[in-house]
């Protein structure tokens, strides 16, 4: 008799490409379920909550899966980052939980996090981890435009030409921008997001600071309903998807 684990996970996405396997190299998922076969031998699917870009970071991902050795969730835990080592993943919750659960099925709101180091001097510390952005931005501007995009819409504009999901209209609870010193940091709230929603939000709310567009040119974008029509894609490195949340 199998168990169900719920894994809440932390990693740096540089050295991966996204969090799905590829066959053009190692995903997150197959750092997780390698570690797993090296703790009890066994092959499973490490199912997520959320697909993740190449260069896309995590803090709060969560995924799911079926051990049939009898352990405990400490155990679990304990073992992953071990086989884990020395790759940037950390398993840094583990929870039993009933067979119904499924890591993205199951979700009911996913929190991103998107960092823009505002400043001239070359990133250091946040290389990899942030977009340096070295003209001089207005995060004022960028949350009066952002505003423009929450609720119910239909996001083609905002939509990489390869997404897979069924519909683009969706509804988008919340997105602010705020200053922090050097930081500007862009927040997005959802049930679910399409590919490349919140890079491209992004980059149009960076062209909004930089003044190269307006927050009205920002809601006739949206109305376009027309890819050609946003700002640039924000690159991965900033992006992280910070939390998902379940009943």
């Amino acid at each position: 008799m199998t168990q169900r684990f719920k894994l809440t996970i932390e990693y740096d996405g540089t050295p991966f490409v996204g969090w799905q396997h590829q066959d053009n190299g190692r995903g997150v998922q197959d750092a997780i379920a390698d570690a797993i076969r090296g703790f009890c031998g066994e092959d499973v699917t490490v199912a997520g909550a959320g697909r993740t870009d190449t260069g896309v970071h995590a803090l709060g991902q969560v995924a799911h899966v079926d051990i049939a050795r009898e352990t405990d969730a400490d155990t679990v835990r304990d073992a992953l980052n071990y086989h884990l080592k020395p790759e940037p993943v950390a398993v840094l919750k583990v929870e039993e939980v009933s067979a119904d659960f499924d890591a993205r099925f199951s979700a009911i709101k996913r929190h991103y996090l998107y960092r823009i180091i505002n400043r001239r001097a070359p990133l250091t510390v946040d290389r990899h981890r942030a977009w340096q952005v070295p003209v001089p931005l207005d995060a004022g501007l960028m949350d009066e435009a952002a505003q423009v995009l929450v609720g119910k819409h239909d996001f083609t504009t905002f939509r990489a030409s390869q997404c897979q999901a069924a519909s683009p209209v969706k509804t988008l609870d919340a997105l602010d921008v705020c200053r922090e010193s050097e930081a500007i940091v862009i927040t997005a709230r959802a049930r679910s997001f399409l590919h490349n929603q919140i890079r491209s939000f992004a980059g149009t709310l960076k062209s909004v600071g930089e003044g190269k567009m307006s927050v009205r040119d920002v809601r006739l974008a949206l109305e376009a309903r027309d890819r050609s029509k946003c700002g640039p894609v924000a690159p991965p490195d900033g992006l992280y998807l910070m939390q998902v949340d379940y009943e």
